[in-house]
């Protein structure tokens, strides 16, 4: 699967069912040396304001994910 084929899917948490957008709207962080994934960044949505549109975000560690399907990721972080 490529990275592109990723970018329509919905972000999932299975411990409570909360949506966090597509991947597309994401950052991936990277880890340089091993060339890895490390964890996906997503837009906290939790009610906060920012102003000057800085984004505060969420950092989804990679091996929390626990499928990739055709139109969703899961995902299982219960303290998100």
């Amino acid at each position: 699967m490529r990275l592109s084929d990723l970018g329509d899917k919905e972000i999932v948490n299975l411990a409570n069912g909360s949506r966090h957008g597509q991947l597309a709207n994401a950052e991936l962080l990277f880890d340089e040396h091993q060339g890895m994934i490390k964890a996906i960044l997503v837009p906290d949505n939790r009610g906060k304001v920012s102003f000057f549109g800085s984004k505060d975000f969420l950092q989804l560690p990679w091996n929390a994910i626990r499928k990739i399907g055709e139109d969703i990721i899961i995902f299982e972080a219960p303290e998100i």
